[in-house]
């Protein structure tokens, strides 16, 4: 099973690269366009889907203006049912997105596997009203088989300003076995992060080619890190709280 699970990563990553490059592109030129107006990348997912948030946050190598957007009921923590159910609430974001600091400047990304509970979906739309441009990463063929549970009946990738597949298949797992009775290895997670990487990747070389300095975090193992690093997070620690 390991040679096909790797076969099957492999050939999402193709997929990706060729079906989704166009979009990636223009991500990464919105990603490059808000960090040049000093505007941040924030980024919300609820269940696992909230590990790509912390995936590219504070991270070696990345880019030091990411906010995650950690709502702690609807991660994993406080309870795995709990916050399935609680995704699956209309209404439930507005008790935690009024806090939120989301400017016209910003780029969000709204990370849903299958881009049909209302609390991915209400948050894409809330951070839209905000001026935000607005990045959904989901799975076309996944949401196009079940019905969105929004009151608006729509799901994730038709309330966003644009669309990433990760192609996942419905279910997310990829593998079967004669033993077992389901499917199982999901695939969402490890796509979700390379398509991150490479839209953030592509935004740091546009940036600089236009002859801006790139804010990207160095490992703070490294002899200079720690300085270099701490440079950046006065620019930021304003708007992201976290950086403390």
């Amino acid at each position: 099973m390991i040679s096909e699970y790797f076969q099957h990563i492999h050939k999402l990553l193709v997929a990706v690269e060729k079906e989704e490059k166009e979009t990636l592109l223009i991500a990464a030129k919105k990603v490059s366009e808000c960090i040049q107006r000093a505007g941040i990348i924030q980024l919300f997912g609820c269940g696992h889907s909230h590990l790509l948030a912390e995936e590219v946050f504070y991270r070696a190598g990345g880019l030091v203006p990411i906010k995650p957007i950690l709502i702690e009921s609807l991660m994993l923590h406080e309870g795995a049912v709990r916050s399935s159910q609680l995704e699956k609430e209309t209404g439930y974001a507005r008790t935690f997105l009024e806090k939120e600091d989301i400017r016209k400047e910003d780029v969000v990304f709204v990370i849903s596997n299958s881009g049909r509970n209302p609390v991915p979906i209400d948050v894409a739309l809330w951070a839209k009203q905000c001026g935000a441009y607005v990045i959904g990463i989901t799975s076309l063929q996944y949401s196009k088989a079940l019905p969105s549970l929004h009151p608006s009946g729509k799901h994730l990738w038709e309330c966003v300003d644009l669309a990433i597949n990760n192609y996942s298949v419905k279910g997310d797992a990829v593998l079967t076995h004669p033993h077992v009775s389901v499917p199982f290895a999901p695939t969402s997670t490890i796509i979700g992060a390379a398509i991150l990487h490479a839209i953030f990747a592509e935004a740091i070389v546009m940036i600089a080619e236009h002859g801006k300095e790139t804010p990207i975090f160095v490992s703070g193992n490294l002899q200079e890190g720690q300085e270099h690093n701490q440079k950046l997070i006065e620019m930021y620690r304003d708007r992201i709280q976290l950086l403390r």
